[in-house]
């Protein structure tokens, strides 16, 4: 091995192949596991080794999969780093873990590790394969992420390690190689030797593996750059790497700006949203969120900011350029919402940021994330992002990414477009505010701290709450 000297965490990557829902994905991620010769890192905000990679497939269960890759090879290792608070969140990964299972070879480790503040947690969704072949975005290994694209209501390979089923899920990761997976593994490294103490150098001499990609969401020899965010100590929120790279694709869209997020309860990223739809010759702005948060604080603070920053950029919409979605499938006659867990933002068919950030204050000050940007240098770049947009949307409006090609090629705008094919019992429905104020709630401080540089009053007890408790 060499030293652990830092890659430049910009470059070109070979290739970047975007996969749409789980169950592409896993399937790539199987194939790229059994292609493992040295070794693999695995980081995640939770990991679960009963999950099915393949639902169809029993002998898919990541934690057998792993197992086979390293009794078949006896000079591969395995490292996997989990946030330790991550499976008592999801107790399908907590029982797995006292069932005590998995590991069972000592070439497999598998440690927890705890964010150094308050309310923090580790975020990034990381998968690296002797250095060769990286996988990032917003998809964890663990239960309840697989789907497919056509989110069949009553989908029975749509179950958890238990068996239970669970809703439909929309979300998107990343394949890349060269460069990118080089400097991918160099992050999973410093996690672990961050967590543990241990360092680990870089693979010499590494084969390209020779993966197989979807030439129609792939990018060959493309410029990129990491953004590697961690807990931000009194520095203003500008300065964290990822809402840098986010503010950056809004700033650069000239046309249209399209972003799918979990939560939409940044104040700060509303700001730069704000400005732009104040723009005369702005870019019209397409917002496909996820139509409610699972858990009680979730609802009460994510939601209720949600609605706050609606009214917020609705205001700001003088020349009528913004449009915020929830996607609806049908289930019988009626319609049911789909989960938005991605975090992606494309501007133009320019650049592309993907990764674990989501679009909330705690990913710009509290956690640990990586995203990833790609921008375009060439025609064959352009039509693989105008690609990516239109195979997401056609999914959401249930029609042929050609329709929406073939309107836009008339010179209509994006908007105008989704609303001629938002015809059917599958399509996006508008997200309105339930509120007139577009100030944080209260209990934001709290739970989803906003950036130091414009602290409501509740940011100071939080500090002194956090310094109380000796945390961070």
């Amino acid at each position: 091995m060499q030293e652990m000297t830092k890659p430049a965490l910009t470059g070109i990557a070979d290739r970047a192949s975007f996969l749409i829902n789980g169950k592409k994905y896993f399937s790539c991620l199987a194939n790229a596991l059994k292609e493992a010769r040295q070794q693999i890192w695995i980081v995640g905000w939770n990991f679960n080794p009963e999950i099915l990679l393949e639902p169809e497939d029993p002998g898919t269960i990541l934690g057998d999969v792993l197992e086979r890759a390293v009794q078949s090879n006896p000079d591969l290792e395995i490292r996997i780093l989990v946030w330790a608070l991550g499976p008592i969140y999801s107790d399908k990964s907590l029982k797995a873990f006292f069932g005590k299972t998995f590991p069972k070879s000592n070439r497999i480790q598998l440690r927890f590790a705890f964010q150094p503040v308050l309310l923090g947690c580790h975020h990034q969704k990381l998968v690296c394969i002797d250095d060769n072949v990286a996988f990032l975005g917003g998809i964890d290994l663990a239960s309840r992420r697989w789907d497919t694209r056509g989110h069949g209501i009553r989908d029975q390979r749509r179950r958890d390690s238990e068996g239970l089923p669970y809703e439909p899920v929309h979300d998107l990761q990343v394949m890349v190689s060269g460069q990118a997976a080089r400097a991918v593994s160099w992050i999973a490294r410093q996690r672990w030797a961050a967590a543990t103490g241990e360092q680990h150098g870089h693979l010499a001499g590494v084969d390209d593996l020779g993966f197989r990609y979807d030439g129609s969401l792939s990018l060959s020899g493309i410029p990129f750059e990491l953004a590697v965010s961690g807990p931000m100590k009194g520095a203003q929120a500008d300065d964290n790497p990822g809402v840098a790279l986010t503010k950056r694709v809004i700033a650069a869209a000239k046309r249209h700006l399209y972003v799918e997020t979990q939560y939409l309860a940044s104040f700060n990223v509303a700001d730069a949203l704000a400005a732009r739809l104040k723009e005369k010759e702005g870019p019209e702005i397409v917002i496909i969120c996820a139509h409610g948060s699972h858990g009680l604080i979730e609802k009460m603070i994510m939601d209720a900011n949600r609605d706050r920053i609606i009214t917020k950029l609705k205001q700001a919409d003088e020349f009528d350029r913004l449009r915020i979605f929830y996607p609806v499938i049908p289930d019988g006659k009626r319609q049911k919402s789909l989960f938005i867990h991605s975090k992606l933002l494309i501007a133009d068919d320019n650049l592309v940021r993907i990764g674990s950030s989501n679009l909330n204050h705690r990913s710009e000050n509290l956690d640990t994330e990586c995203d990833i940007l790609f921008e375009a240098q060439s025609a064959e770049h352009r039509m693989v992002i105008r690609n990516l947009r239109h195979s997401l949307l056609s999914e959401f409006l249930g029609c042929s990414a050609e329709a929406l090609d073939q309107i836009l090629e008339q010179g209509r705008s994006l908007i105008h477009a989704i609303a001629t094919l938002d015809l059917g019992a599958r399509g996006l429905k508008p997200l309105h505010s339930k509120s007139r104020k577009m100030t944080p709630v209260v209990g934001t401080a709290l739970f989803d701290p906003v950036p130091p540089s414009r602290p409501p009053r509740l940011h100071r007890l939080a500090g002194r709450l956090r310094r109380m408790l000796r945390f961070g």
